[in-house]
């Protein structure tokens, strides 16, 4: 079948479910209870048969994963009764951990697989109406991550690892008509670092084939061409004499790349001709492979900082934010494909899961009087919204129910409702709600962070520098208790300019609690600490070591004493500290 027509079919369907989402929401919640209704945790709440969304709210609470958790390790342990869903569940998927420090288990079955590939159908068919497909390859940094098997029998492994093992993801791709351009022993390899080089190697050999570029994450893909900056000449030494580099050690990578590497010295020459032409790798992408249409990749959230470095990779290619989900699920696509990546939004898809909102003015008023800022606990329960019942400019709390077993869970994103598309509402994401900087009254999330270290990197512009990466800790070890910003910087700034930057950091945190708690000395100075090079690479083979995979990393935006081996990591690397005088 054409893909534009196929495209087009994908589209009418998404059209006809937003128009209807209040009663695709109230089928869709009614299947879920259906199928999984004699499963333990269901009936302890004594719903009866009754699948309404009103007998649902009232008498099943809003929970977190902390509250699933003993349920989950049954099934982890190999429970022979139905736990959670009717079906068994023969899949566990790992979070990335780099929240709470440690991966989650997260049921995993294959109604989450097809909804994974119902979100790709329907933003590529979206993108292909725009920027369509003929016919090409795709240089997609993905990757498997390490696999293990659970007490009971299960296994356990990332998500993205769970969806390109399935027979499912290569026949959307192939129907998408963009696969990848690297074989599956690359993709599924044991060692990142052997499988990205020879994703890159792989890329160069079908450059001219290449239409699309993507990863998981806008991190990953910068992370990738970074590499590449390091290692062009050695990869075009290899496509000149055909013999893949001798780093390249794992047996199975180095049979699959012998089917797909040969001489090629035209070649090798074309890409070192290119290389040495770029002034500072600016417009590499566009460059090196001319036919790629766009790059993709989810770019909002924590992703936002790495916007500046993707668009001077890319040059004149378009940067295309991908779609809104997470280990326990998909929640909305990407149906605006030219929207630039700030300001992207997600239709939720009505029929790929139930879902309720809490607001967040409700919450922050719940949890007002408490000491400790752990949102998961308010003295009054606020009420949830349903799907369609948000109010356009408001912000709330995602809650899920799936089709693997989690029942009114609360993710911890908050999103704000940018409009609807027909029905159904689009969301822009804002922040994680527990990623949160607070000492005393002070409240700043991931989104203030972010701000502030945007407006201090600016001052590093006048001597040609960047911040790599970042992250940040309340340090409460001292009195009064002070932030500390930790930064990778890409080069040696002068003391000045980075005495500058601290002062510059704290004065942008603007939150009214911080200003004033500043003012009066109960937080102390802020603290910027700069960090040798490499040190978020050290973070990234960390998380690597525990299960992640390179494409579903994140950089740890706040780093608690939970997380104490990636605060060791960050402390063992300090080359510099600054302390703030801005409120002198």
């Amino acid at each position: 079948m054409d893909s534009r027509f196929a495209s087009e079919k994908v589209i009418e369907e998404f059209e006809s479910l937003t128009k209807n989402a209040k009663r695709v929401q109230i089928e869709t919640l009614q299947k879920i209870l259906k199928e999984n209704g004699e499963a333990e945790y269901l009936k302890k709440w004594n719903l009866d048969g009754r699948f309404d969304p009103q007998t649902y709210s009232s008498c099943v609470p809003v929970v977190t994963h902390k509250d699933l958790e003993p349920y989950i390790q049954k099934i982890a342990d190999g429970a022979s009764h139905p736990v959670l869903t009717g079906k068994a569940i023969t899949t566990i998927t790992l979070s990335s951990g780099t929240t709470q420090g440690k991966p989650k288990f997260v049921p995993y079955n294959d109604e989450l697989t097809e909804t994974t590939m119902q979100i790709y159908r329907t933003s590529f068919a979206f993108r292909n109406r725009e920027f369509p497909i003929d016919n090409g390859k795709a240089l997609s940094f993905i990757y498997g991550s390490k696999q293990f098997t659970t007490k009971g029998g299960l296994l356990a492994g990332t998500a993205t690892t769970n969806v390109y093992r399935s027979a499912q993801f290569k026949k959307t791709m192939r129907a998408m008509q963009t696969p990848c351009c690297s074989p599956d022993e690359v993709i599924f390899g044991p060692d990142f670092h052997q499988s990205l080089y020879c994703h890159l190697l792989c890329g160069l050999i079908f450059h001219e084939e290449i239409q699309v570029i993507s990863s998981t994450f806008a991190h990953s893909i910068v992370h990738s061409f970074r590499t590449f900056e390091l290692v062009w000449e050695e990869l075009c030494s290899d496509i000149r004499n055909g013999v893949l580099s001798a780093k390249i050690t794992v047996p199975s990578i180095r049979t699959a790349m012998g089917k797909v590497l040969t001489p090629n010295p035209e070649l090798a020459d074309k890409i070192h001709r290119k290389c040495l032409g770029l002034t500072d790798w600016n417009g590499l992408i566009h460059e090196v492979f001319p036919n790629c249409k766009y790059i993709y990749g989810i770019m909002t959230g924590s992703m936002e900082m790495y916007l500046k470095k993707l668009r001077h990779y890319a040059g004149k290619v378009r940067l295309l934010s991908a779609d809104y989900g997470s280990s326990e699920g998909w929640i909305g696509a990407n149906v605006n494909p030219n929207m630039p990546p700030e300001r992207t939004t997600y239709a939720v898809l009505p029929n790929i899961g139930y879902f309720e909102f809490l607001p967040l003015r409700e919450i922050d008023m719940a949890s007002r009087d408490q000491d400790e800022p752990d949102f998961t606990f308010c003295p009054v329960e606020p009420k949830p919204v349903g799907l369609t019942d948000v109010q356009i400019g408001e912000e709330y709390e995602v809650v899920i129910t799936n089709f693997a077993g989690l029942y009114r869970y609360r993710l911890g994103d908050v999103v704000k409702v940018i409009g609807f598309h027909n029905a159904t509402p689009e969301l822009q994401f804002v922040c994680r709600r527990n990623l949160m900087l607070t000492i005393n009254i002070d409240k700043n999330t991931e989104k203030d962070l972010q701000l502030s270290v945007e407006a201090a990197a600016k001052l590093l512009a006048a001597e040609k520098l960047e911040v790599v990466d970042f992250t940040s800790h309340v340090d409460i070890a001292s009195e009064p208790g002070h932030y500390v910003i930790f930064w990778e910087v890409s080069g040696e700034a002068s003391d000045k300019v980075l005495k500058e930057c601290c002062n510059c950091l704290d004065k942008s945190f603007v939150d009214a609690g911080y200003v004033s708690s500043r003012k009066v000395k109960a937080i102390g100075p802020l603290e910027l600490r700069v960090l040798r090079r490499g040190t978020f690479q050290k973070i990234l083979d960390h998380y690597v070591g525990l299960g992640s995979a390179l494409n579903q990393f994140k950089t740890p935006r706040c780093v608690t004493p939970v997380n104490h081996r990636v605060l060791q990591i960050l402390c063992d690397n300090v080359a510099k500290s600054y302390i703030s005088t801005t409120f002198g």
